[in-house]
């Protein structure tokens, strides 16, 4: 099995900066696709950000272009989001997930996919933004 597991949310105020976690364990060889998400109480799920672990391309939401980015350390089986430039609007429980897919479906997944095309999910951990 792969164990995923979120850390770094917090409190921040409007322009602050975080930078969440996602740590693998398990069989890692599972999966190639991880996908940043986020969900606010009374709203959809939504994709935030994408990367292939093999350094393949990534992919944003347009929310979040400019202000979030992704990085993957391979060596430490752990994904990371960058989040400059918080915004309210950018409160939410963040859960990351992974899957195995073909090259050039990844954000497409992530961004029109239901949760049950990831088999792998954290925790999720909580961002909230204050004004």
């Amino acid at each position: 099995q792969v164990e995923l597991v979120e850390s770094g949310g917090g409190s921040v105020q409007a322009g602050g900066s975080l930078r969440l976690s996602c740590a693998a364990s398990g069989v890692t060889w599972s999966y190639n696709c991880v996908g940043w998400f986020r969900q606010a109480p009374g709203k959809e799920r939504e994709g935030v950000a994408s990367t292939y672990t093999n350094g393949g391309n990534t992919g944003y939401a347009d929310s979040v272009k400019g202000r979030f980015t992704i990085t993957r350390d391979n060596a430490k089986n752990t994904v990371y989001l960058q989040m400059n430039s918080l915004k309210p609007e950018d409160t939410a429980m963040y859960y990351c997930a992974a899957v195995y897919l073909p090259s050039g479906l990844c954000w497409s997944t992530v961004e029109h996919g239901t949760s049950r095309d990831f088999p792998y999910w954290g925790q999720g951990t909580q961002v909230t933004v204050s004004s």
